[in-house]
């Protein structure tokens, strides 16, 4: 290539432009500020432990400059295992235990378009009904993704016996992994050294058997769906994944062959390029990892990862945009160069998925892949220099609280200790009051519901299928909890279909709107958003001359909550005389104020104002109160 002529081409489109300097665009943004504090205004604090600046330059590659230096397919792989394209599995659950059912819908999906599949492993009794689950599949095509089993040593066995000659060309993964086992249930299967046994049972014996078997897995969504940070995510699957490789080595197993059994599965939530950046960096860190056991090829330390779209952000009221959710998690997946993704119905969380939920989240990928072609381009996120600063501060965040872990004993040890638990617990906490509070926005569930949208006679409850029985051994440690961040603003409105259902009717708000035109419309709508969230029937009006008016149409409404929407300045005189009279007709009627005048607060509940709602409300608080004021909640 001539690099001469490429640069004098580019200095004949830029060259008339003046370089601008780092110096000069931040003096522009002072001056834009107006002495407004540059860090709390445009520096991004993220739970994941870092800053994130508003803006980078090609002067902030600087310091990472041996941080990408390597070329795709090369250690440390940070941009990607592959040179010569962007491949991924699409990958669809099969979430039915029967072999049978899960057979006809296996072939089904395959059919249109899947080349991945996760099937459940918990009636394999034999190598008959292994045949039946499998029959029809070419395994020499479709990747085998095996969950549940009761024994992934007996399912290897079988599937060596069912599949003869043909098991070296099959892949595919067990989903074997005893420390994620411990954190969900509180106590291992059988045995911390039986269940830890089995995994270098498994690599001993059926390594070189299922070559490209990956027979050990380390369920990192786990920890996102449970409400981790990214950092802590990415950080405690390296801990597992280090406590496996420690496991296997110890045992006589070689570092490159133990590397090589192993797969990551991570969830892809709504943080577009920290997902991006997380994928980058959880490759590089692996790398290192695996380096330091020295395995006879660098190849070995390519990480495998499974991209499961994230279920902790999903919602059952508005469910149709879990699928915009999904679609911006799989391209997150995709340009982050994952080897296989999953894309989670949208309605997962209400029912059992259909053709059509399956179908979409099936041909998302397949869209992502003909039409948009992000299969074609190795590391697309190259080069930005956002995203490779967020790879490289992930990478560093993670990196220190891997080694936190390791100074507590490695994974183990900090799971029984309760140090792991704990450290989740702490970050979903923190998610939850942002959820709560509003400051994290979920789409028609605690920001602009549907009103008129009802789920209860939608929701499905889970069919017991004929499974084998699985005893749950008695929890002697502490556990760790997936749920999804909607689940209490959900259990609010649920509660008040429940309520209709049984009294004929919702809770009624009633906007008494009057005075300042713009405030009142704008409280209006605030009001309207609020309760709305609770699935509470809200009557807004065009406005009131006066307040008589306004309490008498309130009161002919028998509403359950009047809100009071004007401006500050009219509250002084407008509130009292409305609560005065509508607690003098209707003394159990509650009166809100759209607002939070501070001067006056005291003077308003003392005329009978109930509660005033605004931005800095917590508004999951606040409606779980008015629940058990009018009756819909205990």
């Amino acid at each position: 290539m001539d690099n001469t002529k490429n640069t004098n081409q580019a200095d004949r489109l830029f060259g008339e432009f003046p370089p601008v300097t780092t110096a000069e665009w931040e003096a522009r943004i002072q001056e834009d500020l107006k002495g407004a504090d540059y860090e709390k205004k445009l520096v991004w604090k993220t739970a994941e432990g870092f800053a994130v600046k508003p803006y980078y330059r090609s002067g902030d590659m600087e310091g990472l400059a041996s941080f990408g230096d390597a070329l795709p397919g090369q250690f440390p792989y940070l941009r990607g295992n592959k040179a010569d394209g962007n491949k991924w599995r699409i990958c669809q659950d099969i979430e039915t235990a029967n072999p049978a059912n899960a057979n006809a819908l296996a072939r089904e999906v395959i059919a249109k378009g899947a080349d991945a599949l996760s099937l459940n492993a918990g009636n394999i009794e034999n190598t008959d009904s292994l045949k039946t689950l499998l029959e029809g599949i070419d395994t020499g095509k479709i990747s085998l993704n095996f969950n549940s089993a009761k024994s992934y040593p007996a399912l290897a066995g079988m599937l060596l016996q069912h599949l003869g000659e043909a098991a070296g060309n099959t892949c595919g993964s067990f989903d074997c992994d005893p420390l994620s086992y411990v954190l969900l249930k509180g106590n291992y299967h059988t045995s911390r050294e039986k269940d830890l046994g089995e995994v270098t049972e498994l690599v001993k014996n059926y390594g070189d058997k299922l070559p490209h078997f990956r027979l050990i897995t380390i369920n990192g969504h786990y920890f996102h769906n449970s409400g981790a940070t990214l950092t802590q995510e990415l950080a405690f699957a390296l801990a597992s994944g280090n406590e496996y490789m420690a496991l296997l080595t110890s045992a006589g197993i070689p570092a490159g062959k133990a590397a090589e059994s192993m797969i990551f599965v991570f969830a892809t939530g709504g943080n577009y390029f920290m997902e991006i950046a997380k994928l980058r960096a959880a490759r590089l860190l692996w790398a290192r990892i695996v380096e330091q056991y020295q395995p006879a090829s660098p190849e070995s330390a390519k990480m495998r990862i499974h991209s499961v779209t994230a279920n902790w952000n999903k919602t059952i009221y508005d469910p149709y945009v879990n699928m915009l959710r999904t679609t911006t998690e799989a391209m997150s997946a995709a340009l982050g160069g994952a080897d296989m993704i999953t894309v989670l119905p949208f309605d997962l969380n209400y029912k059992e998925p259909d053709g059509f939920s399956m179908r979409m989240a099936r041909n998302q990928q397949i869209i992502l892949k003909e039409e948009s072609s992000l299969d074609k381009v190795v590391d697309p996120a190259a080069g930005s220099y956002y995203i490779e600063n967020l790879t490289a501060s992930l990478a560093d965040a993670a990196w220190k609280l891997f080694l936190e872990v390791e100074e507590k004993g490695g994974m183990t040890e900090a799971i029984q200790s309760g140090f792991i638990q704990n450290s989740v617990a702490a970050s979903a906490a923190q998610k939850n009051a942002e959820i709560a509070a509003r400051r994290t926005v979920m789409l028609g569930t605690n920001q602009y519901p549907n009103m008129t949208e009802n789920m209860l006679d939608k929701i499905q409850a889970d069919e017991e299928e004929e499974d084998a029985e699985i005893t749950d051994p008695v929890p002697v440690y502490k556990t760790m909890e997936p749920y999804r961040g909607a689940d209490a603003f959900e259990d609010l409105r649920l509660a008040t279909e429940i309520y209709e259902s049984e009294e004929g009717h919702r809770p009624h708000v009633f906007l008494l709107a009057t005075g300042n035109l713009a405030m009142r419309k704008a409280r209006a709508g605030f009001s309207t958003n609020f309760f709305g969230c609770a699935g509470y029937k809200v009557t807004d009006t065009s406005g009131f001359n006066t307040v008589d008016e306004g309490v008498k149409a309130a009161l002919e409404a028998k509403a359950d909550i009047v809100v009071l929407c004007s401006s500050d300045e009219e509250y002084a005189d407008i509130a009292p005389a409305a609560a005065r009279a509508l607690k003098a007709a209707r003394p159990e009627i509650q009166v809100v104020v759209a607002g939070f005048p501070k001067e006056l607060v005291e003077q308003l509940k003392a005329a009978g104002v109930d509660e005033f709602i605004h931005v800095r409300t917590n508004v999951l608080e606040t409606l779980y109160a008015f629940q058990q004021k009018l009756g819909v909640m205990l």
